[in-house]
């Protein structure tokens, strides 16, 4: 009878060991898995350069490993800067070098946000008004009777801007004849908003890019800076990068962008503060 106890008792042992060590192999595949997929997910995705800033429930980092075009040059040759152009309709005739529009850029960072299908382009900013992009280098487009300051500057496809000199062209130009004149200087610091913009849905609103234009400043932390305030939550940028807001909810979002001095003003321009929203929605 003892004997039978012992054979009884050791193959209860086994039986448990078997099943505890399958269970363990089961948890073992699945969290093998579920690594797989978040590596399968951020594959490719913009690596953060630098601090990862997190507050109430938002991630933003900078990212700098997209594909580089440093020998692209972008020039506005028409119409000239401080000219005087009449009608409703202004056209606008690029020249560029390096650079070719409608091409996809080569990064698989269009995977991880909104991608442009038609490619490369420009971006061509009127006042600081929310841009329109063009895919080649003459077009007309509508503009009011007053002066105006013109943007333009050269995006991947997935609207990241060039930043180099050569990659943008700054300049006021006159259309018909305004009473009244803008109050800007274009030597002095300025800032244009880029993206975000308009609706992201689906794997588009997962990482949003943040992405805006100096001219004539740099940023430090010991010098000037971007406040970004995104849905009321503040973060101080101090490299002109751009940079991917993570954690947003569905639905509007609001932006707000002020170049400040190292004592958090507001440098003093027309566009140096502005505020934006856009809209994220789910896959259908």
């Amino acid at each position: 009878m003892k004997k039978t106890y012992l054979f009884l008792a050791s193959a209860l042992m086994l039986g448990f060991t078997a099943c505890n060590s399958n269970q363990q192999a089961g948890n073992q595949n699945a969290t093998t898995a579920q690594d797989s997929t978040a590596t399968a997910s951020t594959a490719n995705a913009p690596t953060p350069s630098g601090e990862v800033m997190s507050k109430n429930g938002l991630r933003v980092y900078a990212f700098d490993d997209s594909p580089k075009f440093p020998d692209a040059q972008l020039t506005l040759a028409e119409p000239a800067a401080g000219s005087t152009v009449t009608g409703d309709s202004v056209k606008f005739n690029y020249e560029l070098q390096n650079y070719e529009l409608t091409s996809m850029t080569d990064a698989g960072h269009a995977e991880h946000m909104a991608n442009s299908q038609q490619g490369q382009h420009i971006h061509n900013i009127v006042d600081n008004q929310p841009y329109t992009a063009h895919y080649n280098t003459n077009f007309s487009k509508a503009m009011e009777e007053g002066e105006h300051v013109v943007l333009s500057f050269l995006s991947r496809s997935y609207h990241e801007s060039l930043k180099h000199e050569d990659a943008y062209d700054l300049r006021k130009i006159t259309v018909g004849s305004p009473a009244k004149k803008i109050d800007i200087d274009l030597d002095a610091p300025n800032m244009f908003y880029s993206r975000p913009k308009g609706e992201y849905t689906g794997a588009d609103a997962e990482r949003v890019m943040l992405d805006f234009y100096l001219v004539n400043t740099e940023l430090s932390p010991e010098g000037n800076k971007v406040r970004a305030t995104i849905n009321g939550t503040e973060f101080m940028l101090d490299r002109w990068m751009p940079y991917i807001m993570e954690g947003l909810p569905m639905g509007e979002n609001t932006v707000k962008l002020e170049l400040v001095d190292n004592n958090g003003n507001v440098l003093p321009g027309p566009y140096n503060s502005v505020e934006r929203t856009f809209t994220l929605k789910p896959a259908a």
